[in-house]
């Protein structure tokens, strides 16, 4: 009896042992909805919050701005200084649809022409392109107008080869392709009372040298052109000059002109070549 009255008794502590975890899962209950209530009333207060001043149209604008300035940038540089707003009067070849076509396709084929049709594209027909012509070798030069083109400097070689006038400088007498003597530009007057220092044989020797040098100067005047229409990223080849195999013996050979036969000198007295 004394046992049945103790299990009687335990049963009781038994229960409220495991009742007393109720109150603990209230609370959780309770901060759970406490939290949920707080996030509710945090997100309420933030749009209800006056406006913090950020607009994404301030950074659209800065974006543009930027990209502005750079584009400005870009074109003063590639453009040499010529343009702040890619206003160039000379494209660089690689902003050019022609650069990227012939890189495709490469480039077109020579044209061919005589010299008669060569005359047609000095410049004045605004259709055609600005041309000339250097030891046989064409090159377009339209983007030199101002240089080349009517009523330019060096409107004297345009339409036609005038190489000899680019060795010798005289624009005007020597727009031909006719190298005939232009060697005498580099070469020493003749002078009796100069020339009585030297023997015959030696005089004779002296001559030979100064023939070939002067040559080599000639040779050396031209080459520096034809290297600088060649290179030259302004101007393209277009083509070749076509002529007669006899087209030099049909013509008359020519003189030096007058401001070169001028520039000459004496020859040097031995012993006073420093003077």
């Amino acid at each position: 009896m004394k046992e049945e009255s103790t299990l009687r008794n335990r049963k009781p502590h038994h229960e409220e042992s495991q009742s007393k975890p109720e109150p603990e899962q209230d609370h959780e209950e309770t901060s759970e909805s406490e939290a949920e209530e707080s996030r509710i009333r945090s997100s309420k207060d933030i749009d209800d919050d006056p406006w913090d001043g950020y607009s994404p149209y301030l950074d659209v604008l800065r974006v543009i701005t930027f990209l502005l300035l750079a584009s400005c940038g870009l074109s003063y540089v590639i453009s040499g200084g010529q343009s702040w707003v890619w206003g160039m009067k000379n494209m660089p070849d690689y902003l050019t649809t022609k650069y990227y076509k012939e890189l495709i396709t490469g480039p077109p084929p020579p044209n061919y022409l005589t010299l008669d049709q060569l005359k047609l594209y000095d410049g004045t027909d605004p259709d055609r392109p600005l041309l000339l012509a250097i030891n046989g070798t064409i090159y377009d030069v339209s983007n030199g107008r101002r240089m080349y083109g009517p009523g330019g400097s060096y409107h004297f070689f345009a339409a036609t080869d005038a190489a000899r006038g680019f060795i010798t400088g005289c624009f005007k007498e020597d727009r031909t392709a006719d190298l005939r003597g232009v060697e005498e530009a580099f070469l020493p007057l003749d002078d009796p009372e100069t020339d009585a220092y030297w023997s015959p044989e030696e005089l004779a020797a002296l001559k030979e040298k100064e023939l070939a040098e002067a040559k080599e100067h000639a040779h050396k005047a031209l080459l520096h052109w034809v290297n600088f229409f060649a290179k030259s990223k302004k101007y393209t080849k277009y083509g070749y000059l076509t002529r007669e195999d006899d087209w030099l013996e049909k013509e008359e050979p020519k003189v030096l002109c007058d401001q070169v036969q001028a520039s000459r000198k004496k020859r040097k007295i031995p012993g006073k070549e420093e003077d």
